[in-house]
């Protein structure tokens, strides 16, 4: 089987997973009333789409390594995907996003729903309180998940120091976003930019998309330490890789397949790599995108405008290239790894292109 055809076949895996544990929660809350059923839906709703890649490099992590508990890699997977979909239920909250996925962001559905029913208080407190509070749940599931996953103990206990690791550090690294957002880049350098940008992206994104699945898998497999450090090593630049990917998609994207609005990056304010090489170039081109940075009322003219600026100074290209020189070494870390399988090592380097070489 290819591995095109693997990742297939566990994506389906991992929505059965996630379908079962969903239908097993809302029987936990069918106590509090059907008031209960708007909660879970925006949940339902976004769990029914994604790459699943977080699942697929915990799973062949642990394949990969030699793990042979299937049915347990599969929902010890599952819980990536509840963990990602809890915090990308807050990241919209706090980037005030309207759209995930082509759909309403779910604060937003929350918000309508107050403002048609003319319920007391504000409609967007509401909106986020029930977003918040969405995304709190798939945290607590997904915890409930790694510990139910059906892993014997020893390979659970090998696992867990590094799954409360990716817990803690992205919450880190959301602050250290907002923290960025807020602080803005006036008189910093441009390798000082950089500097800041590549942290968020490690722990905002890079470790908890990539790397520390991959590791919670290996880890329970029992992986020998030569090998956790190379997988380390390629977990690391390719989530870099990953992330600088969807900066680009942040700005150049095309809204029917990202399923943002074009140039969201632009109107939340993200100081990313791409902006710092573009900014670096100077004026007229930094003028143009330091005024249109965090400006929620950009027009569509105004984001071809920004485009057109950063395409103008190299970024682009830069950026590209960093990406390229980023999955070379992932590759090579990769191949330095002596004891996975050939077919999980085949699965790892096709995620690669998976992962970097995407339009959403």
């Amino acid at each position: 089987m290819s591995s095109a055809v693997d990742l297939t076949d566990l994506r389906r895996r991992v929505q059965l997973e996630i379908d079962a544990e969903l239908a097993r929660q809302r029987g936990v809350l069918a106590q509090l009333g059907p008031d209960m059923d708007p909660l879970l839906d925006s949940i339902t709703s976004l769990l029914r789409g994604g790459k699943r890649l977080r699942a697929a490099f915990c799973y062949y992590g642990y394949r990969g390594c030699g793990g042979t508990h299937d049915a347990a890699a599969v929902r010890a997977a599952t819980a990536m995907e509840l963990f990602q979909a809890g915090a990308l239920l807050h990241d919209d909250v706090m980037d005030d996003s309207d759209t995930r996925r082509g759909a309403p962001a779910a604060h937003r559905v929350f918000e309508r729903e107050h403002a048609a029913r003319g319920w007391d208080g504000r409609s967007d407190r509401f909106g986020a309180a029930g977003a918040i509070l969405a995304g709190d749940l798939c945290l607590v599931w997904c915890d409930e998940m790694i510990a139910t996953c059906g892993w014997p103990a020893e390979q659970l206990q090998s696992a867990r120091p590094e799954f409360d690791a990716m817990r803690t550090q992205l919450m880190g690294g959301q602050f250290l976003d907002v923290l960025a957002s807020a602080r803005g880049w006036e008189g910093l350098s441009t390798r000082e930019r950089l500097d800041q940008a590549t942290r968020v992206i490690r722990f905002k994104s890079a470790r908890y998309s990539i790397e520390q699945p991959l590791l919670i898998g290996a880890r329970a497999a029992g992986a020998a330490p030569a090998d956790l450090e190379q997988l380390s090593a390629y977990g690391a630049a390719l989530g870099e890789a990953f992330q600088l990917r969807d900066d680009i998609l942040g700005v150049f994207g095309d809204p029917a397949t990202t399923g943002k609005p074009a140039g969201d990056d632009i109107r939340e304010g993200k100081r990313t790599v791409l902006l710092a090489w573009a900014l670096d170039a100077g004026a007229p081109a930094a003028a143009t995108i330091e005024s249109a940075l965090a400006d929620p009322d950009l027009t569509h003219a105004q984001v071809d405008e920004v485009r057109r600026a950063v395409q103008s100074t190299g970024a682009l290209e830069r950026t590209e290239d960093r990406i390229s020189a980023l999955t070379a070494r992932a590759r090579e870390a990769l191949n330095a790894a002596t004891t996975l399988t050939e077919h999980g090592r085949a699965v790892l380097d096709h995620l690669v292109d998976v992962a970097t070489d995407r339009v959403a």
